[in-house]
């Protein structure tokens, strides 16, 4: 789709048609850009971009929040409209998919046509989109970038040389920023070049990854269109950036219990338990840390995983540093129908943790999700399956990990989960604000307010 979350915005707000326009997180609130108007990227504006930049390029710009639910609505829609064409079809983001129509398989309709009544339909909807033709999935992807917006490129077969030879070797999809360079380095600058290349010399100087892309430039893999196949979630994280650095340890773990606090709602909504807790920092725009442990068990209860997250606050954080974000993510979610105990608090020495690449999003609370029914069933607040503390640790336990942790090694037969539960149904119905701990009223005013952010929108269609 064309500037698919602007667009979405556009035909929702008929005001804002023709301006420039930004989604993504506020510049007074150290947002990014998560992607601009065609009216707005006239003046440089990009996906990814720090706020503060976007505003100083276009001072004049409408600034919005994105609305995640919206943009999966109109998603959905889309690639109903392919999927009425073709049983192949490969959804690859929220907006972008490709699709199998080879003339005979499928339909015996002229794959101009078929694409030309999709366009047409995605244009009835509101919005616009792109398409690339071509005999792979490569070059047609190439192809829907050439005439955005509302573009129909068409590759007849035979031709596929003379159309990506004289291309950058950037605008093949999987090649980024450091390959490029390397490649320029070795004086390959265009497609038609790295095509010649002989496969030895590219995979000494990149390895797999280089005779993947070899092998796609010359048409030799990844062609297949995969039929549809449900998303599944890798990770689940939420995040928040502060509007005033957060110098105080203190601070730094009561932001990370606030912010786990709606990690474990959000897990316990859609279904899923994860075995390994990653904790991230922020100091600067461009400066991140991240580490992450393995959980003894899968769980979406924060009363477990938290403890984890903030052990690992000691291999990121330094007395003093000061910490602009801070996110509190779970992944290697267990498979379905698996089952998992209670997790016990953390020894230091049992597990070892890595730093890793955290992918950068567009506006704070990000997550990576999937659609899974809601809960349903009423929740007692007084659950038959919550046990009376009995010690002094477990008395306020309810309002603290720390000491959640040290009840259970006390209690190993107590479970909160039932008492998380309701309180989520609470919130649910009510709002976030219906029950809140004293450490989020803390953040109350030094954060902006925590939402979930869109994931970044792809730049090709």
């Amino acid at each position: 789709m064309d500037a698919f979350f602007t667009s979405v915005e556009q035909l929702d707000h008929p005001a804002w048609r023709g301006l420039p326009l930004v989604v993504g997180g506020p510049p007074e609130e150290r947002g990014v850009v998560s992607t601009a108007s065609y009216e707005a990227r006239k003046f440089g504006i990009n996906s990814a971009q720090p706020s503060a930049v976007a505003k100083r390029l276009c001072p004049d710009a409408i600034w919005t929040r994105g609305h995640m639910d919206r943009y999966r609505e109109m998603s959905g829609q889309v690639m109903k409209i392919i999927e009425s064409k073709t049983p192949r079809m490969q959804q690859v983001s929220i907006d972008e998919a490709f699709f199998d129509i080879t003339p005979g398989t499928y339909s015996n309709e002229s794959p101009l046509l078929i694409c030309q009544d999709i366009l047409d339909e995605i244009t009835a909807l509101g919005i616009t989109a792109s398409i690339g033709l071509a005999t792979n999935k490569a070059i047609a992807k190439m192809a829907s970038e050439v005439e955005k917006p509302r573009g129909f490129t068409i590759v007849p077969p035979g031709t596929e040389h003379l159309f990506i030879d004289e291309r950058s070797v950037r605008e093949l999809s999987g090649i980024g920023p450091a390959m490029e360079k390397a490649l320029n380095r070795q004086g390959i600058f265009t497609l038609g070049q790295f095509r010649k290349t002989p496969p030895e010399k590219i995979q000494a100087l990149f390895g797999k990854n280089g005779i993947t892309m070899y092998e796609r430039v010359n048409g030799l893999t990844g062609s297949e269109v995969g039929l549809p196949q449900k998303e599944q979630a890798k990770s689940l994280s939420h995040d928040a950036t502060f509007l005033k650095d957060l110098t105080n340890r203190k601070d730094i773990e009561e932001a990370i219990k606030s912010i786990g606090t709606e990690v474990g709602r959000r897990l316990r909504k859609k279904g899923l338990k994860g075995k390994e807790v990653v904790l991230r920092l922020k100091y600067t725009i461009n400066e991140s840390h991240t580490a992450q442990m393995p959980l003894p068990a899968a769980t979406d209860n924060e009363y477990d995983f938290l403890p984890f997250a903030l052990q690992l606050l000691d291999q990121l954080w330094h007395s003093g540093t000061p910490v602009r974000l801070v996110g509190v993510g779970l992944s290697r979610f267990e498979a379905a129908g698996e089952t998992s105990g209670n997790v016990e608090a953390p020894e230091p020495h049992l597990f070892e943790s890595a730093e890793k690449n955290f992918r950068q999003s567009s506006v704070s609370g990000k997550a990576q999700e999937f659609e899974v029914p809601s809960p349903t069933g009423q929740l007692s607040l007084f659950d038959e399956g919550i046990e009376s503390d009995t010690d002094a640790d477990a008395s306020d336990a309810d309002d603290d990990p720390d000491k959640a942790a040290k009840a259970a090694k006390k209690s190993p037969k107590k479970d909160r989960r039932p008492l998380a539960k309701t309180t989520d149904s609470i919130k649910d119905k009510f709002g976030k604000a219906a029950i809140r701990y004293g450490r989020d009223l803390r953040f109350e005013k030094s954060k902006p307010p925590s939402h979930d952010k869109p994931q970044k929108e792809s730049e090709a269609n």
